[in-house]
C-alpha cells in the first residue's frame, strides 16, 4: 500500500477517507488502497496539513459547498463544533488562539457565510489572535456569470487579514495551509483566510504531485537590544513615579511568570489592560487598578509590556497621562514602536525575555522601590479611599439592585481560578473593577475593538478548553443584556455540547441605561410606537432566563441578592449543561463618578 509520511507527534489512530487511510503517531502515515490508487480527494490534504500544523478546533456552520469537509476534519480526529451564526464561530475559534497559542479554524460556506464573520476576523486582526477561516466559495466556473452565492472573498477578507489567499490548485494546498498557519502565529499574531471553490473542494489530486510541506517551527523568540535594557533599567531607577502597564501582549506571550518576577523583584506598582489581569494577580499588593487614574496622571516613567498606547490607554496623552511622561515600550511588533506618542526607550522584543532581563538588571543593582517611598505612600492612600467608596455601593442590598452589588456579591461565591468572559458597557466596565482575575488568559472581553456580541462564543471556546486541559475549572459569562441579545441562541450550541457555561445577564432593560416599567408604558402610548420608543430602550424585565426552555429546564430570575447568590450556588453545582442567571437591576444604575469621560480625544 503506497504511503505520505510525515514527522509528527499525534495520538496512534487510523482513520479512513474513502480509498485512503490515514495513521497518525510519531509520524503522520496516509496510506492509499493499492498501487493503483493514485489520487487522494481535495479534503485528505486539507485536512491533514490542518492536523500536522497542531490546529484542534474547527467551528463553524455547514452548508454548500464545505459539508464534506466538515465531515473529513471530524473524522480525522479535530474538534468540531456546530455554531448558530458565523459570527459567534469566529469569535470561538479566535478565543481557542488566544487561549493556546495556535489558530483555531471558523469554516463557513460561500457569500453570506464569510460576510457574517467578517465582524469576527477584524475583532481577532485588531485584537492580534490567531485565527483561520476555511471558506468556501462559488465554482470558479460559475464565476462572472451569476454563480450562487459569488462574492469575491479573497479581496473582501484582505482588509482583515495578515494572509489571504485561493489556492491556485490542489497540489499546492499544503503550501497555503503552512503559510496561513506560520503568519496567524508568527510577529504579531492575526488572521489569515483560504478560500476554497466548490469545483476545487470535489477534485482529486494525484497523490505524487501534492506539494507536502513539514508544519511551521514554533515562532522565533525575539531578543532585546542589551543596550536598551541597560537604558531603560537607569530609566526605572531614577524615576521618582515609576508604574508598570501590563498588556494582553504579555498574557498572550505567557510572560506571567517574568512579569510576575519583575514586579516581586523591584516592588513596582502595576496596572493591568482588561485583558493582561491575571498576569499578574489582581490580588496582588502591587496591583494598583483602584486608582488607575490618578496613577497613569501622576506616573514619570512607565513601562509598557505589550500593551498599545491606542484608545484604551488615551492614547499616551494629556490629560490622562503627565505630559513629560517617559514611557519605556516593549512589544514584539516594530511597527506598534513609538505609536501615538514617541517613546523615551523602544524595545522590540518577546516581552518574556525583556521582562526576565530587566529583572535581573535590577536585581544585579540591588534597586528597589520601598514600600515606604513617597509614591506608595500616595498609591495606597487612593486606592484605599476608591475602594472605600466603592464598598458603600457593593453593600447597598436596596432593590432594584445596582452593578456593584451584583459583581460583589458573585465574586463571593465564584471560584477564584475561573475563567470570566464579559461584554455589555457598563457590565464590562464596571464587572472588570470588581471581579479579579488570578491567573493570565483568564479574561476574555470585548477587546481593542470593542465588539460587542463577543461573549458566547469565547464562552463556548473557553468551555471547551477547560474540557481538554482543566476539567473542574468553571467559565462564567457576564453580560448586558443588549449584548446577550447578539448572540443568545449559542445557548442551543451549549446544551448540544454540555458545555457547563454560566450565563449571568445583567438586566437594565436598555442600552447603557433603561426605563422603568410604567414610564415605558407611557412613552410607547404617547404616540407611534416606532417614533417614540427610545433608540437605547430594550423589554423591561425581559426573561431571558426562560431560554433554557430551549432544552427543558429552569433558568434563574433574580431580584434580590439571596436569590442571586442562590442562583450561582445552583449553577456550580451543574457540570452538563449551561445555566442563565436573569439579574433585574435599576434601569438608572452606573458606575461611580469618574474625573474623565471613557474616551480622551486623541487631538491635541
Amino acid at each position: 500500500m503506497p504511503s505520505l509520511f510525515f514527522d509528527v507527534g499525534l495520538p496512534t489512530d487510523k482513520r479512513w477517507f474513502g480509498n485512503c487511510q490515514l495513521i497518525t503517531g510519531n509520524r503522520c502515515e496516509l496510506k492509499t488502497g493499492s498501487a493503483n490508487q493514485l489520487f487522494l480527494f481535495v479534503h485528505v490534504p486539507v485536512l491533514l496539513c490542518l492536523l500536522v500544523e497542531g490546529v484542534q478546533y474547527v467551528f463553524g456552520i455547514v452548508g454548500i459547498p464545505v459539508v464534506e469537509l466538515s465531515m473529513s476534519l471530524q473524522q480525522a480526529g479535530l474538534h468540531y463544533v456546530g455554531m448558530r451564526n458565523e459570527q459567534a464561530a469566529c469569535y470561538a475559534a479566535q478565543a481557542v488562539g488566544f487561549l493556546t497559542g495556535r489558530p483555531g479554524v471558523c469554516l463557513v460556506v460561500s457569500g453570506p457565510g464569510l460576510l457574517h464573520c467578517t465582524g469576527g476576523m477584524a475583532n481577532a486582526q485588531i485584537n492580534c489572535w490567531p485565527l483561520i477561516v476555511i471558506g468556501g466559495s462559488a465554482p470558479q466556473d460559475h464565476e462572472g456569470i451569476g454563480g450562487f452565492q459569488e462574492c469575491p472573498q479573497v479581496e473582501l477578507s484582505r482588509p482583515y487579514c495578515k494572509y489571504a489567499a485561493r489556492p491556485p490548485s490542489p497540489s499546492l494546498i499544503p503550501l497555503h495551509v503552512e503559510k496561513a498557519v506560520r503568519l496567524s502565529v508568527y510577529g504579531r499574531p492575526g488572521v489569515s483566510y483560504l478560500d476554497f471553490p466548490g469545483n476545487l473542494l470535489i477534485q482529486r489530486v494525484p497523490r505524487d504531485t501534492v506539494g507536502w510541506m513539514p508544519p511551521c517551527a514554533s515562532p522565533p523568540v525575539i531578543y532585546p537590544d542589551p543596550d536598551l535594557i541597560q537604558i531603560a533599567g537607569q530609566l526605572l531607577t531614577s524615576a521618582k513615579h515609576p508604574l508598570v502597564i501590563v498588556g494582553k501582549g504579555a498574557a498572550y506571550g505567557k510572560a506571567e511568570h517574568a512579569v510576575r518576577e519583575l514586579i516581586n523583584a523591584t516592588s513596582l506598582p502595576f496596572l493591568p489592560t482588561p485583558m493582561g489581569k491575571g498576569v499578574v494577580s489582581d490580588t496582588d499588593e502591587h496591583c494598583v487598578a483602584s486608582a488607575r487614574t490618578f496613577a497613569l496622571q501622576n506616573a514619570d516613567v512607565i513601562l509598557l509590556l505589550g500593551a498599545r498606547l491606542n484608545w484604551m490607554l488615551h492614547f499616551g496623552r494629556p490629560p490622562r497621562f503627565d505630559a513629560a511622561v517617559k514611557i519605556i515600550q516593549v512589544d514584539i511588533c516594530a511597527e506598534e514602536l513609538h505609536n501615538s506618542v514617541a517613546s523615551a526607550v523602544a524595545i522590540q522584543s518577546d516581552v518574556r525575555v525583556a521582562a526576565t532581563q530587566l529583572a535581573t538588571l535590577l536585581r544585579s543593582k540591588a534597586w528597589k522601590l520601598p514600600k515606604t517611598s513617597n509614591w506608595w505612600k500616595l498609591l495606597d492612600k487612593k486606592c484605599s479611599d476608591n475602594k472605600k467608596s466603592v464598598q458603600a455601593m457593593c453593600l447597598d442590598t436596596t432593590v432594584p439592585l445596582n452593578y456593584y452589588t451584583v459583581f460583589h456579591h458573585i465574586q463571593e461565591l465564584i471560584p477564584k481560578d475561573c475563567i470570566i468572559v464579559s461584554e455589555g458597557a457598563n457590565t464590562m466596565d464596571i464587572g472588570r473593577s470588581v471581579l479579579s482575575n488570578i491567573l493570565p488568559r483568564h479574561r476574555l472581553d470585548a477587546g481593542t475593538f470593542g465588539t460587542m456580541g463577543v461573549g458566547l462564543g469565547f464562552g463556548i471556546a473557553a468551555a471547551l478548553w477547560c474540557r481538554t486541559n482543566s476539567p473542574s475549572k468553571r467559565v462564567l459569562c457576564v453580560e448586558g443584556d443588549s449584548a446577550f441579545g447578539f448572540s443568545g441562541m449559542e445557548i442551543e450550541t451549549m446544551f448540544r455540547y454540555k458545555l457547563p457555561v454560566i450565563i449571568i445577564i445583567v438586566n437594565n432593560n436598555g442600552i447603557y441605561g433603561g426605563f422603568e416599567k410604567e414610564f415605558f408604558k407611557d412613552l410607547q402610548e404617547a404616540g407611534e410606537i416606532t417614533k417614540v420608543t427610545p433608540p437605547s430602550a430594550l423589554s423591561v424585565n425581559a426573561r431571558y432566563d426562560k431560554m433554557m426552555g430551549i432544552a427543558g429546564y429552569d433558568g434563574y430570575y433574580c431580584t434580590t441578592v439571596q436569590q442571586l447568590q442562590s442562583a450561582v450556588r445552583n449553577s456550580l453545582m451543574v457540570n452538563d449543561r449551561p445555566s442563565i442567571i436573569n439579574v433585574s437591576i435599576n434601569p438608572s444604575a452606573d458606575r461611580k463618578p469618574q474625573n474623565f469621560g471613557w474616551l480622551t480625544e486623541s487631538k491635541l
